[in-house]
């Protein structure tokens, strides 16, 4: 399993693509995305990357295991 790494925006919403989330959609303060009944909040878009604890948490809520996430 590889060491988690900081994400782009863009990357972070194209893997969540790639795992069967839809969206992003823009309502309120941030965005979402939506897979089945999972409404998944995310970081609004920046220059700046997502770092490592945000990515955690953001899986974890998610509920996406590591190995897929490497694998997407």
């Amino acid at each position: 399993m590889a060491k988690l790494q900081p994400i782009s925006w863009k990357g972070l919403v194209a893997r969540l693509h790639n795992l069967g989330f839809e969206g992003p959609f823009y309502r309120g303060k941030h965005p979402y995305m939506i897979r089945n009944e999972l409404r998944l909040t995310i970081p609004n878009p920046h220059s700046q990357q997502i770092g490592v604890d945000l990515l955690v948490r953001i899986l974890r809520q998610a509920e996406i295991s590591r190995e897929d996430w490497d694998q997407a």
